[in-house]
């Protein structure tokens, strides 16, 4: 089973109408279901707007590159021989 990242829930059928499910939801994201399977989520604009981007410094990246090595060596490593 699924588990939704949200606790609004909208049918594929319910989607017809999207403002009256954003309405229901208050402006925060929904799961959309058919036949009682995740097929995505839906976003309002206004939860997107709520979250601060910035860019990463080059010592930021290189300092998740370093604590990441073990997970992603494996990887790196596969992708030689491609």
């Amino acid at each position: 089973m699924t588990k939704l990242l949200t606790p609004h829930i909208a049918t594929m059928t319910e989607m017809r109408e999207p403002h009256k499910v954003l309405e229901r939801s208050g402006g925060n994201p929904v799961a959309v279901l058919k036949n009682s399977a995740l097929v995505g989520y839906f976003v309002p604009a206004e939860a997107v707007q709520k979250t601060e981007s910035r860019v990463a410094t080059r010592d930021e990246v290189l300092g998740s590159l370093k604590r990441r090595k073990d997970v992603n060596q494996p990887v790196l490593d596969y992708l030689k021989d491609k």
